[in-house]
């Protein structure tokens, strides 16, 4: 069973050895938290995959912590000088943060990181904790979140202890990440930019910076393209307007669209069948309490969760890409198509 152990120099030390030694470690990142390999370990690295019953179709994200670091884990001479300049621009303003490049694969990657593609997804997170961690270990972590595959994300050590408990030895404990949803993923290996998932970073900070963004998506180059991801068990649908129905659980966007509909159906807004993103309509707010509200009111054995759709804007993207996936109620397993 794995130990939540607090941050310390003692404990850093005992997690990069453990990581250096070809183990699993989970740890905080300001995004979600990061079930850690040693990212030249090719057989460390295959554990991910079989402790969170991860199909080996999708890949891994490398993460850094030093800029020096990137041309040991990218092949940057398969690099046009517009891409470069593009890296260039993007790393300088936005590195460390909440963003994923994918890029082409320098040789020293194993091919098990990178599900056999050609690209690698690397990213240099800014949580400390993360920072500290990898430059202990092995200058380079690869890392997926820390939960069983499909299932809600975890953003406190709880959340891993309860998915993964049995099959770790160390969480770190960095209390709750603070942006609430993983990271944005970038394409850079194709002639122009393409956003495959929207994240910790708004598509508009980053057509701010490059000029305009392409939304694809659905491709395996990248964590998270699957039609049914971060799910909890109670299914879950969304909805622009709310409807009601007995033994349900709803979740609003703000305070005021939980007590217009509480008006419309004559329940009191203090009702605990009731939930709230954020009680003053914050988008980043919304982002960090995501997945832990939904893995309280997951806990609570309702028939069914009905959740209001939030704008699609900023953050607002990347919190509708995760529950439209969660409101496909497929699991890894039962279908072809899903998880």
């Amino acid at each position: 069973m794995a130990h939540i152990v607090a941050v310390s120099e003692q404990s850093l030390r005992y997690a990069a050895d453990l990581i250096k030694a070809g183990d699993l470690v989970a740890f905080p990142t300001e995004t979600v938290y990061g079930l850690g390999a040693n990212a030249f370990d090719e057989r460390a690295c295959a554990r991910i995959f079989t402790v969170k019953r991860r199909p080996s179709f999708d890949p891994l994200i490398v993460h850094i912590a030093d800029f020096s670091t990137l041309d040991r884990i990218i092949d940057r001479s398969a690099l046009n000088a517009a891409t470069e300049k593009t890296m260039h621009t993007v790393i300088s303003s936005l590195w460390p943060g909440p963003l994923t490049l994918v890029l082409p694969k320098h040789a020293s990657i194993p091919p098990i990181v990178t599900s056999g593609l050609s690209t690698v997804a690397v990213r240099m997170p800014s949580h400390p904790v993360a920072q500290q961690l990898i430059r202990l270990s092995t200058g380079a972590i690869a890392a997926p979140s820390a939960n069983r595959f499909g299932f809600l994300s975890p953003t406190t050590p709880q959340h891993v202890e309860e998915s993964l408990g049995t099959d770790l030895v160390l969480i770190l404990d960095g209390g709750h990440t603070t942006v609430g949803v993983e990271s944005t993923i970038l394409d850079l290996s194709e002639d122009s930019p393409h956003l495959l998932r929207p994240g910790g970073i708004s598509r508009e900070q980053l057509e701010s910076l490059i000029g305009p963004v392409a939304y694809s998506g659905s491709t395996h180059k990248a964590p998270g393209q699957l039609k049914s991801h971060y799910a909890p068990r109670t299914p879950l649908y969304m909805f622009r307007d709310i409807p009601f129905a007995d033994g349900t659980l709803f979740l609003f966007f703000d305070s005021t669209s939980r007590d217009k509909w509480c008006e419309e159906h004559n329940i009191a807004p203090t009702d605990e069948r009731l939930a709230v993103l954020s009680p003053h309509a914050s988008l980043e707010e919304s982002a960090v309490n995501l997945f832990s509200v939904l893995h309280e009111l997951d806990k609570r054995g309702a028939k069914q969760l009905y959740v209001q759709q939030v704008p699609l804007y900023g953050l607002g993207l990347a919190i509708h890409d995760r529950l439209q996936k969660a409101s496909n109620k497929k699991k890894w397993g039962q279908t072809s198509e899903s998880e």
